[in-house]
This record gives C-alpha cells, structure tokens and sequence, in this order.
C-alpha cells in the first residue's frame, strides 16, 4: 500500500501541475521540465520524484483540458439543430487549442503514460462520430467527409494558429470559416483521394 504523500510533497506536486499547466501552454509539450520545475520554484530532482516521466506529468496538468475536450463535444452533440452542432464543434475545440499550445500538441502527438488522456480521446472519437452522422444524415455536412479528415483539417488550423500567433491571434477564425464552407453538402464535389484510414493517421501522429 502506497504511503500517503507529506503536506510538502502535495504542495510540490501541485505547484508542478500547475507551473506545468502554464509552460506546457506557452510553449507545447517539447517545453524543457527544467523550466518547469523552475515556474513552480522547486529543484528538478522534486519533479523527477513526483512524475517518473513526462508523460506522467503532461497527464496531470492537461488530463483536465482533455476532458474538457469532451465535455464541450457533448453538448455539440446535443443541439438540435445538427449542422449548428457540428460548427460549435469546430469552433470551440479550435478555441481550447488556440488558448493552449500544450492541449494542440495533444491533439496532434501521442504521448506514453498518459491515462487521463487517453481515455478522452477515445470519448472525443465516438462524439465525434456522433456529431458528423448527425450533420450528415441531415444532409448539411458533405457525405464523404470522415473522422480521419477532421483530425487533419484540425492539424491545419493549429499551423495556421503557430504562425500566427503574435501576429494575427485570431487569423485562425478565418482559416476555419473557409473550412466550413467547404465542408457544406451543397458545396461538395468529388474529392480526389480517399480519407485516411485509422491506421494510417495513427501512423502519420509524431511520437
């Protein structure tokens, strides 16, 4: 049985989830834990000592923003009105990843011994799904449009949001805006290529 953690230990081990939380959000994942461990005013052997990887780490500053990744998912998929549903997707999953560097790392890297994460991604899949049939069978969303090909078009729109961060924050929105029009069923044509498998995006995810 695993010996409960001193009162100095747990505030340690908070002040590393929470300076994590704000590094990880500047600068992304690759941030150096050495600056962590700095933002939390602690030595680096007490981070070393409290996660055993960083993937432990990212785990428990971003397991909250992940989930909420799924909260957010579950009430687009609730609105009545499907097409609207499906915008309020893009929109706001677009804006948790614009406000945080870290969480768009998330969505586009596979990091080891992360959980918490893990499991709502799987979530977010599934609403996903849910999500796009609705749009679909509704006939506002393109037929052919697949998973796979949000994930990428997502991955696009955190590029458009790297480069542009200092200088046009919100350039994004336009970028999405553009996005969605295209995916509109009465602006569809054929598409020249098929969509990703499963296979194949989890193999093109850096690690």
């Amino acid at each position: 049985m695993a010996r409960p953690l001193r009162q100095d230990a747990v505030r340690n081990r908070e002040r590393l989830v929470q300076a994590a939380r704000e590094v990880f959000r500047r600068r992304g994942l690759d941030a150096p834990l050495e600056e962590i461990a700095r933002e939390a005013g602690v030595a680096i052997g007490t981070l070393y000592n409290r996660f055993s990887s960083r993937g432990e780490l990212v785990d428990a500053a971003l397991g909250p923003l992940a989930q909420r990744a799924v909260a957010l998912a579950k009430r687009a998929a609730d609105i009545e009105d499907p097409w609207q549903g499906f915008v309020m997707f893009m929109e706001e999953s677009c804006q948790l990843i614009a406000d945080d560097r870290g969480l768009a790392d998330v969505h586009r890297s596979s990091v080891p011994g992360t959980p918490v994460i893990d499991a709502a991604q799987k979530r977010l899949v599934a609403l996903k799904s849910r999500i796009l049939a609705r749009a679909q069978q509704a006939g506002a969303l393109r037929a052919d449009i697949e998973g796979t090909d949000l994930a990428l078009l997502t991955w696009a729109i955190a590029s458009t949001m790297d480069a542009t961060r200092h200088a046009a924050p919100d350039a994004w929105r336009r970028h999405l805006a553009v996005l969605l029009d295209g995916l509109r069923a009465d602006a569809a044509h054929p598409l020249p290529v098929p969509a990703l498998t499963g296979r194949q995006l989890r193999k093109a995810i850096p690690t």
